[in-house]
């Protein structure tokens, strides 16, 4: 069936459910705990309603957004997405494909399969680097030497990750890095064709290409993300922070704050942007959904920094409405991974096209015609 016979976002992840086996498709469309801050990051856009302006001439409208000192196609790009190599070939490579050709960001994940060095190549303008940063401080030190080296201007520390999550989902599954296969996995693998003929294709497991140089010499791909297992969730603190501003010599965007005073703070120590996330409810299901928090973390940086959100994307009209609660540019990330999941290359290129799309209704609707006109009064009650 054709990608484009999808109508919405909900429709590319039926179709990414029907071709992924049970453990891959639960480990995008899982969260931590009770899925609580999954669900909550969704329902609060749809607790929100617009106040609809009306004889105004929408027959020309401009999605396009100034981001720093870059005009970008649209108001939003594609959020760090783990182990897409894992649901497609060379799926990190794809989703950087699909947002260069829509002028987008791409945030690459710190857990890519690809390397920094090959994303670079499939379009290092539209590139912007995860950073997980590693227990051993010479592998920060070298990661970051690394996307300096390819070009990349943009560095996106996560910080909202100090310990493991419980995300029930994967424990039930088995899911794991690597990717350990049993009875009951080849079984589901057994009923999803499409997906188990392409990892047979490429051999199996994939390896995790920016960690492989770390790992001991001839690691196997499993031996390679068993020591990025091992490296991860590295103790972050404010001092790291002042660190990594040092050694980084362009754009540095911390993702994951909610405190208004660690956005303040964060300003201080020099960060140039801050997207505020709940890691799309995958890491802590009782923190605030990005809308909840994002106000205070406006008023905190008092326009100095750009201030960015994440989680709960589903609906064009989702990042209308964070728009106009202050945001200045807008990440998604199942939507694009569901999509690339679902049909590859074609697939990561139409969910950006459906959001495009529907957010282009959206101003229409509205009486809107540009983002720049996306304020509180836009809102209805605001």
């Amino acid at each position: 069936m054709p990608i484009e016979t999808a109508v919405n976002i909900a429709d590319l992840r039926v179709r990414a459910k029907r071709r992924l086996p049970k453990v891959l498709f639960d480990w995008i469309d899982g969260g931590a705990g009770d899925e609580a801050g999954v669900r909550a990051s969704i329902d609060a856009f749809a607790a929100h309603r617009f106040a609809p302006r009306y004889l105004v001439d929408v027959s020309r409208r401009d999605l396009s957004k100034d981001l720093f000192g870059r005009t970008w196609g649209l108001p939003f790009g594609v959020a760090p997405t783990g182990f897409a190599g894992l649901f497609w070939t060379d799926g990190d490579l794809l989703l950087a494909q699909a947002a260069r050709a829509a002028n987008v960001p791409f945030i690459l994940s710190g857990t890519s399969v690809a390397t920094i060095e090959e994303a670079a190549a499939r379009g290092v303008d539209n590139l912007w680097f995860q950073l997980y940063a590693a227990r051993d401080p010479s592998i920060t030190r070298d990661l970051l030497s690394r996307a300096q080296a390819v070009g990349i201007t943009t560095l996106v520390l996560t910080v909202d990750l100090p310990v493991p999550a419980k995300r029930e989902r994967d424990i039930r599954n088995g899911f794991g890095a690597p990717l350990t296969i049993d009875a009951r996995k080849l079984l589901d693998a057994a009923l999803h064709p499409a997906w188990t003929l392409q990892w047979l294709q490429r051999g199996g497991m994939p390896m995790m290409g920016s960690w492989a140089r770390y790992a001991p010499k001839g690691a196997t791909p499993q031996a390679v993300a068993m020591f990025m297992n091992a490296q991860l969730y590295a103790t972050q603190t404010w001092t790291d922070l002042e660190r990594y501003r040092q050694q980084w010599p362009g754009r540095l965007v911390i993702k994951g704050l909610q405190h208004p005073d660690d956005a303040a703070r964060a300003v201080d120590a020099g960060c140039d942007g801050i997207i505020v996330s709940n890691h799309g409810g995958r890491q802590f299901d009782r923190a605030p959904t990005p809308l909840e928090s994002l106000p205070a973390i406006r008023a905190a940086v008092d326009g100095r920094i750009p201030v960015m959100l994440d989680g709960g994307v589903r609906r064009g009209a989702d990042i209308a409405i964070a728009l106009c609660l202050g945001a200045d540019f807008v990440f998604t990330g199942r939507a694009t991974l569901w999509g690339l999941a679902a049909g590859g290359l074609p697939g990561a290129s139409y969910a950006l096209k459906i959001l495009k799309d529907e957010l282009d209704v959206t101003l229409g609707q509205i009486g809107r015609t540009t983002i720049a006109q996306l304020t509180r009064d836009a809102l209805w009650g605001m």
